[in-house]
């Protein structure tokens, strides 16, 4: 049933382009739509569709806010059966030339249709210099 590490490198390069675009409703589309999707960062767990689209709200797409470019690389995915698989890649937010965030990220994904949706996603920032 197709080729998941494709399909979901497929899936990450759209997310980019939509938060690129400034489509938080896009960007959001790839997370489970459920009060039990997971995020995790900064030694804190957060639950819930909404609560996450809120924070990503609140913190990069406000109004007045700059929003940073976002890129993703170094992406291997794992099947684990046919409807479920892990990820691993690294994001980089970049403003003009200046990267100013930067980390490893691991995704839990589940198919949903003929989707794939993120259960949970536990980010993590590189060590500032």
């Amino acid at each position: 049933m197709g080729d998941p590490p494709r399909e979901i490198v497929a899936m990450l390069t759209r997310s980019a382009s939509d938060w690129n675009r400034g489509d938080l409703a896009g960007f959001m589309s790839d997370y489970a739509n459920d009060s039990l999707t997971s995020y995790v960062s900064g030694g804190h767990v957060q639950y819930g569709w909404q609560a996450l689209y809120d924070r990503y709200q609140k913190n990069y797409f406000a109004p007045g806010k700059s929003r940073d470019s976002l890129a993703f690389d170094e992406v291997r995915v794992r099947t684990l059966t046919p409807d479920f698989a892990y990820a691993t890649a690294r994001f980089w937010l970049v403003r003009g030339r200046s990267v100013v965030a930067s980390g490893p990220f691991t995704l839990v994904l589940q198919r949903q249709g003929n989707r794939w949706r993120i259960l949970h996603d536990h980010t993590s920032a590189d060590p500032k210099p």
